[in-house]
């Protein structure tokens, strides 16, 4: 942001908005026509959180926010000056804040917002609250924004004025402001003057903010009523409800009131999945009113970002969660939580070391993981679009949540090889009812992407079977299975980890051959070892293989810490163990010539080949690629043809470049 005064002795001051913020006030101005009523539903949210703030701060040092006058906001027009205002007395701003807040996006989800308004979506008008940027939606219906504010606690000469026309620079100086809050004054831009209506502007503030606990007062309009009213009507009147949706009976209330909320409370204005509503009585008295998400938020997974859930007590906003309300792998839920029980004064520590909190953090947890199991059974194809948006969250619960790791693991969903679909739709439950009889385990593969691991050898015995195996592709699939350690007491083995135990479902014939070939093949096999030496921990011959010569698993002693991918740098296990399938024909034809000279190539060569369809790196891929091409020249060398210097090669001989006649006889 460049900061360039106007004059060194002038008050007032010219300031440059920095470069984001001109992009976002051109693709506001110009892009975002599709619902222009949104300026004012988020002016008055920011008023509210404004509000929220101050007292937050105030109770904080035990002193009362309503001292000044109670906590409103105020809405009104004027027609002659073509003038719509947004008043409150929240927290307000000091000069420093003004310029930080509104003179640049300190946001991280800049680059995501400017990205996302392009394309089908430039038109997209819910994007503007998801982002933290609604101040800037003023601009939609005004061509000049004025702002006066002053932050509490400062004097009254310590007020500023904010005033920019939204095409790249604006102006600070000092105002004199009697009391604390933000007033911000739209001049309408030509072609608006439809919203200088009472019943227009009306109808906007009841649509998108009559939940808000706040009265938001208009003007009454001239002439309504007479005697008392009349003197009434002189004055203001609050405009919506004012009460905390919350605390209202669930039968008062439409699904669309629930919408509404769950937008303001989220800043997401898409519809929600499903929310839970209860009041909780007994021991402790608190509300929940807990909503799940139909997309991710942008910072998700961002480490500092913030939680959705609004900690009230006694319907007065106290703070955002920070960990204590709900467990971290929740933390895409958004909602409130109002207790009745914890003081209004009451700190972080405080909650760290509360029962109450304890109790509502575990009825909130298990209400919502009941809301998800309720609609991953009634509605499959709403449980798959919240599981692609937030699945891996519910596998951090596995290692997070001990108590709740039941419940938690009936919401997994997997992909699997007899799914037949990219998408995870395949429950735990699933799969142990398509269990084939005598079936023990429940077999996953864990691998770097999902065409890795349907093209693993390590399937071709199960897929030969006909058995399921899970596909784990995610990063924190490493850790579920550390957690995961059985389901419905079927045991979760890894397909690429230990001996190729199939139990029951091997017959006394496969048995047999496995032994057999055991026996034919120790002489290579105990060859491989020493040529292997200091690569693979152990080379075996296996039964998992059907038409890969040879493949790589995680030694046995791997189980207790994440097999394939506790993994070296190269990702390998600790522990790589060398299979071979003694069908294949190569490997037939190594045992039968055990004084091939060029073992040790083959050797290396089988190995280097393991590695790479595990998805692993070979750690010298030049020798590699040196060592097969040797190996296909041996190949395809005549065993028969002299060997022909290449300085004669050059000349063919004189016979053959002469050939006689069929009448000569020599």
């Amino acid at each position: 942001m460049s900061e360039t005064p106007a004059s060194a002795q002038a008050e007032q001051e010219r300031f440059g908005f920095q470069a984001e913020v001109v992009q976002i006030l051109d693709l506001v101005v110009h892009s975002l026509y599709s619902n222009k009523d949104i300026f004012l539903r988020e002016l008055i949210s920011n008023a509210s959180d404004a509000i929220d703030r101050l007292r937050l701060e105030m109770l904080s040092r035990s002193e009362s926010p309503t001292d000044e006058g109670p906590l409103q906001i105020r809405v009104s027009f004027d027609p002659d000056a073509g003038t719509i205002t947004v008043a409150d007395n929240g927290v307000g701003m000091s000069r420093q804040e003004v310029i930080e807040h509104i003179g640049t996006i300190a946001k991280s989800g800049t680059r995501e917002f400017l990205r996302s308004l392009t394309g089908d979506q430039r038109k997209d008008a819910t994007l503007i609250g998801q982002f933290g940027v609604g101040f800037y939606s003023a601009f939609i219906v005004a061509d000049r924004v004025s702002l006066t504010t002053r932050r509490n606690g400062l004097p009254a000469d310590q007020g500023v004025r904010w005033e920019s026309d939204g095409k790249g620079e604006y102006t600070l100086e000092p105002a004199e402001l009697p009391s604390r809050g933000t007033t911000i004054v739209l001049k309408l831009r030509e072609g608006e003057e439809d919203l200088l209506n009472d019943y227009r502007l009306r109808s906007i503030i009841q649509k998108y903010s009559d939940h808000i606990s706040l009265p938001i007062l208009m003007p009454s309009p001239p002439g309504e009523g007479t005697g008392e009213a009349a003197e009434t009507a002189a004055g203001e009147k609050p405009v919506n409800q004012a009460s905390a949706l919350w605390a209202r009976s669930k039968s008062e209330l439409t699904d669309q009131d629930y919408q509404d909320f769950y937008r303001h409370v989220a800043g997401d204005y898409s519809d929600p999945l499903a929310w839970v509503h209860a009041k909780i009585e007994g021991t402790y008295e608190y509300t929940l009113l807990l909503f799940i998400p139909a997309r991710a938020p942008y910072d998700l997974w961002m480490p500092q970002s913030g939680r959705g859930v609004k900690l009230h007590i006694r319907r007065v906003f106290i703070a955002e969660d920070s960990g204590q309300l709900l467990p971290q792998y929740l933390r895409f839920i958004r909602g409130v939580i109002d207790s009745n029980d914890l003081p209004l004064n009451v700190s972080r520590e405080l909650l760290q070391g509360s029962r109450v909190v304890d109790q509502i953090r575990s009825t909130a947890t298990k209400r919502v993981l009941k809301l998800l199991a309720e609609f991953a059974a009634s509605d499959p194809d709403k449980y798959a679009a919240f599981w692609k948006e937030f699945g891996a969250l519910l596998k951090e619960g596995m290692a997070e949540d001990f108590s709740n790791r039941d419940e938690i693991a009936k919401l997994l969903r997997f992909t699997s090889i007899t799914s037949g679909r990219e998408q995870a739709d395949v429950s735990l439950g699933d799969y142990v009812g398509r269990m084939k009889e005598g079936q023990e385990k429940i077999y996953y593969l864990l691998a770097p992407s999902l065409a890795a691991a349907t093209s693993s050898p390590h399937l071709e015995a199960f897929a030969k079977k006909g058995i399921e195996v899970l596909l784990l592709t995610e990063d924190i699939d490493n850790w579920l299975v550390d957690s995961l350690r059985d389901f419905d007491g079927k045991r979760l083995q890894s397909a690429a980890q230990g001996t190729a135990d199939l139990g029951p479902l091997e017959d006394e014939a496969e048995a047999e051959a496995k032994q057999q070939a055991s026996a034919e093949f120790a002489d290579l096999v105990a060859k491989l070892k020493v040529i292997l030496a200091g690569q693979a921990h152990d080379v075996r011959v296996t039964s998992r293989l059907t038409t890969s010569p040879a493949c790589i698993v995680a030694d046995e002693p791997d189980t207790g810490i994440s097999p394939m991918r506790r993994l070296t740098g190269t990702g390998l296990p600790s522990q790589p163990v060398l299979e071979i399938n003694p069908q294949h024909p190569l490997v037939r034809r190594l045992n039968r010539e055990p004084a091939d000279p060029n073992l040790a190539e083959w050797a290396h060569l089988l190995y280097d080949q393991a590695v790479l369809t595990l998805g692993a790196r070979i750690e010298e891929p030049a020798a590699f690629v040196a060592k097969l091409n040797d190996l296909l020249v041996t190949l395809t060398s005549e065993p028969d043809a002299p060997a022909v210097p290449p300085e004669d090669a050059a000349e063919p001989p004189q016979d053959a470049a002469e050939p006689s006649s069929p009448g000569e006889d020599g």
